[in-house]
């Protein structure tokens, strides 16, 4: 996570990123699919329990937010604009240093979570961040009280125990990081409590009881795309290279790449074969323990020693 240090107090001081910029509006868009079923949360806990089937983040399993979020700021602007004339502005989607959910919370969007996430009454955490920097003087909206109480459920289901304490997240043990920004090997000690998630982990908001208020998208981008929900290992791990990059067209998955995608699946398989027999697994397996590449080697071994 070198970036966050690079850019230094960029990311505090809007103005020094978009030189110009007097206010900021913050936005936020519900991502969870329209067909998702009501008790939904228990339907993801309850995948954890299947080690033989790959889970992706609910965020990621529909189009790739930042292009969503980020079309639908400019059409925002582009009405601002229209109304009060030539407007100097950015947006941004996760794709810049800016300390979206503080400035969320800043501005009365909700509050944040002990797991460091943005909270709304009525929308729980199920939605995307986004930002838009004018050169217009606003009048601020004020920020919301907590209401977290004394709930820790988040710090406890936690599998990595990534949230160290209320407020504070240690990013070099969430499975979050480690399946989608970490380029290197999975460290040993978090193989095993990876479990069968492949990209990304939701547990932390599956367990919060705000997300019985969360609300579904009504954009088909967010509907879940074929192949990324309910997929066997085996099969996604059998995914040459072309068919991750057409299978993942438009998702945000593409972006760790295929070596990446390997090592993750390689993990979820080994800990599927710690659970119990899986014939198609090790064979899978030993059709990549050749692989050109050294990371993905390694974590086939590693889920070949079981």
């Amino acid at each position: 996570m070198a970036y966050m240090a690079a850019h230094g107090l960029k990311r505090a001081r809007p103005a020094e990123l978009v030189p110009g910029t007097v206010s900021v509006i913050t936005a936020r868009m519900d991502y969870l699919p329209a067909a998702t079923p009501p008790g939904w949360q228990a339907v993801e806990f309850e995948r954890l329990s299947r080690p033989d089937e790959a889970i992706v983040s609910v965020y990621a399993r529909g189009r790739d937010y930042h292009k969503v979020l980020r079309q639908r700021l400019q059409r925002l602007c582009d009405r601002i604009a229209a109304e009060v004339g030539p407007l100097g502005h950015r947006v941004f989607t996760d794709s810049a240093p800016v300390l979206e959910a503080e400035l969320a919370a800043r501005s009365g969007q909700g509050w944040r979570g002990k797991h460091t996430l943005l909270l709304n009454r009525d929308a729980g955490s199920m939605f995307f961040l986004g930002e838009i920097y004018v050169d217009l003087a606003l009048p601020p909206t004020e920020p919301v009280t907590g209401h977290c109480g004394a709930c820790n459920a988040c710090i406890t289901v936690c599998p990595t125990q990534a949230i160290v304490a209320p407020h504070q997240l240690d990013a070099r043990r969430c499975i979050s990081y480690l399946t989608i920004e970490h380029a290197g090997p999975i460290p040993l000690e978090f193989r095993p409590l990876v479990g069968n998630r492949i990209y990304g982990c939701d547990d932390c908001q599956l367990i919060c009881p705000w997300n019985k208020f969360a609300q579904r998208s009504a954009l088909p981008d967010f509907d879940e795309r074929r192949g990324l929900t309910g997929s066997q290992l085996a099969t996604l791990f059998g995914w040459t290279e072309d068919e991750f990059l057409r299978w993942t067209e438009g998702s945000p998955i593409r972006r760790i790449g295929h070596e990446r995608w390997l090592r993750n699946i390689a993990v979820a398989m080994g800990n599927a074969l710690r659970a119990g027999p899986a014939p198609e697994i090790i064979a899978a397996l030993n059709l990549r323990a050749d692989h050109p590449s050294a990371l993905v080697r390694e974590h086939v071994a590693w889920a070949l020693d079981f």
